[in-house]
């Protein structure tokens, strides 16, 4: 019994050691976003959102899904942040729903990180030639040939650019992916978008099987995001309609750990003398251990051996 102790708190101190070592090297961690998540049941008792407003055709249903539009023609909904996302990094999670009864149906919604918001438009239900990062799941196709739809895409916004919408964006496009089966789908439909400033963009679909993630697009040369931007979601409807539902935002403020010891610039050998001094300190640490416990199984045989001589003195 002693020994499987024994083995057990070295395996504990094993597990420690390579969690220490994971942070040591660098590792992304995150942080929720209270400001920019929202879950059922969506309102407060005054019926309103501490953290969001919205507008248009917008309908709130607090036990089921904020619906952006109905199905119904010529609708355009609208639901935006009131305080801008000022985090450097971060990963916005969206679970979300595409459905409806016809078999025509249009136009589709879209997430927003802009300077501006709740400026109703002809984009996906927001303004033109806005400023920031716009993500559309484009549900009705105008004149894209050789391209599936639904389809979604990223467009960078200047100010200046318009995004036409007879060509679904064709010429202004960033990045963008085919998703056919993402309206309709058996599964809780979600996106995820992962951003690191001046490193990395990343959009990811799940809409194929539950849990499993599927790779729109990818880019280690991300866009410039406004400093004040808001998180934003609309939808619209024209001639032909469809339900645009969210379900639920869960955002994260993403960070690094950096390593503990850093090379010395121009030297080349700051790094290595560090991890020499981390790796003597933890094998000074694990001698010590595996010596206490050699210490106190020791005592512990020779407190049972003197145990036995006294009872054999007895009889």
């Amino acid at each position: 019994m002693l020994l499987t102790r024994t083995l057990s708190a070295l395996w504990l101190a094993t597990r420690a050691w390579g969690a220490i070592q994971t942070d040591e090297d660098g590792t992304v961690k995150s942080i929720g976003l209270r400001t920019h998540t929202l879950n059922q049941p969506y309102l407060d008792s005054d019926m309103q959102s501490r953290w969001y407003d919205f507008g248009g055709d917008t309908i709130i249903r607090t036990d089921q899904y904020i619906r952006l539009t109905s199905d119904k023609p010529s609708q355009n909904g609208w639901l935006f942040s009131r305080v801008p996302l000022t985090a450097t990094n971060w990963e916005i999670e969206v679970e979300f729903k595409i459905h409806g009864k016809n078999q025509l149906y249009g136009d589709g919604f879209a997430m927003w990180i802009t300077k501006e918001r709740g400026k109703q438009g002809p984009v996906f239900g927001s303004a033109d030639k806005f400023e920031g990062l716009g993500i559309f799941f484009d549900t009705y196709k105008n004149n894209r040939p050789g391209v599936v739809f639904p389809y979604v895409m990223a467009m960078v916004g200047d100010g200046k650019t318009s995004y036409d919408k007879d060509s679904d964006g064709k010429d202004t496009e960033f990045a963008g992916c085919s998703a056919r089966g993402i309206r309709q789908a058996n599964i809780p439909t979600k996106f995820r978008l992962t951003y690191f400033q001046d490193k990395y963009l990343k959009l990811e679909l799940q809409y194929k099987t539950e849990g499993e993630w599927t790779l729109c697009f990818e880019t280690n040369e991300p866009p410039a995001v406004p400093q004040v931007a808001y998180l934003g979601f609309t939808a619209e409807t024209g001639e032909l309609s469809d339900n645009h539902d969210i379900i639920s935002v869960n955002a994260k403020n993403l960070y690094t750990t950096q390593p503990t010891g850093r090379p010395t610039p121009g030297s080349g050998r700051g790094k290595k003398a560090s991890v020499a001094s981390s790796g003597g300190s933890w094998t000074w640490f694990f001698f010590k251990v595996i010596f206490f416990f050699l210490v106190v199984g020791g005592g512990y045989v020779g407190y049972t051996a003197y145990r036995t001589k006294q009872r054999s003195h007895r009889f």
